[in-house]
């Protein structure tokens, strides 16, 4: 069943400050509406439960990047086309550019928003384990003022966030001490393109005398979060790259990943496809010795 306009409520405010006003009077009744991109599919279901949104998505104060000496502070409202047009995220983030292009197509590219993928919350989002292995923080605005928090917290359950209420995503920030790391990212989806992932992995390594000094995993679509690999980074930080490091990552990960079965895939496959990743990503490091 089509959702009927005349039921819902479209605020489009002129400023940040104003839309926080919205929010901060009436915490909890206004969903922010960005690109729209997932909003509008809901709404076009008659799914879309809000009845009240404000329009965030022409506010400028959103949509600049700003680059630091230390970080790249991306504005929530940034497109996918703004990610992929910018050049210092294209020379020091590419996994953001890759993610970026993986994301729908054109017409969904000009108008999603990074802000948008991280406030939907979906386990799939093709952003979200990249911002994982970045280390990215979070500046959540209200009325009440910002608070900084790293972005490996802010996914606390399916759909479930630390946003409050009344508060809004201002920006994403990443570090530009990123240097000497070998990055990888994959998507597996029904298609080469407009797919939904089945699984996606995201990592990077820094090598020191042919072993894993410091290692970074993130996936998604095999949790009901996008999730950080902890126990796997910590299995094959200091070790040389060889069959039996392969093996043992691989156990490893399939107990710490959480897949399910749904529509597009079975949680085996999820799990045997990521294992895949992870080799393939550890045999094209340098220093590995992996025969098989």
């Amino acid at each position: 069943m089509r959702a009927n306009p005349a039921e819902y409520e479209l605020v489009v405010p002129e400023t940040l400050q104003e839309a926080l006003r919205l929010e901060s009077n009436e915490p909890g009744s206004w969903m922010p509406i960005a690109g729209g991109t997932d909003v509008m599919v809901l709404y076009a279901a008659g799914k879309l439960q809000a009845r009240k949104l404000v329009s965030i998505g022409g506010l400028r104060e959103l949509r600049n990047i700003e680059v630091t000496s230390a970080e790249v502070r991306i504005g929530a409202g940034c497109t996918y086309t703004d990610l992929r047009q910018d050049s210092v995220i294209a020379k020091e983030f590419p996994l953001l550019t890759r993610a970026a292009a993986w994301t729908g197509g054109i017409a969904n590219q000009n108008r999603g928003t990074l802000g948008g993928n991280i406030a939907n919350a979906s386990p799939a989002g093709d952003s979200l384990p990249v911002l994982l292995v970045y280390d990215a923080d979070l500046i959540l605005l209200s009325a009440r003022g910002e608070r900084r928090i790293p972005y490996r917290t802010f996914h606390t359950g399916y759909k479930k966030t630390l946003l409050a209420p009344d508060e809004l995503i201002h920006r994403i920030c990443v570090s530009r001490t990123l240097q000497g790391y070998i990055p990888y990212a994959k998507k597996v989806g029904a298609r080469n393109a407009q797919a939904i992932s089945k699984v996606f992995l995201a990592a990077m390594a820094r090598i020191s005398n042919t072993a894993i000094e410091d290692v970074r995993l993130a996936a998604g679509s095999v949790g009901p979060i996008p999730m950080r690999l902890a126990e796997t980074e910590r299995a094959l930080a200091g070790r040389t790259i060889d069959d039996s490091l392969l093996e043992m990552a691989g156990e490893v990960m399939a107990k710490e990943i959480q897949p399910i079965d749904d529509i597009r895939s079975t949680a085996n496959y999820r799990t045997a496809v990521l294992r895949n990743l992870l080799g393939e990503f550890l045999r094209g490091l340098p220093g590995a010795r992996i025969a098989s």
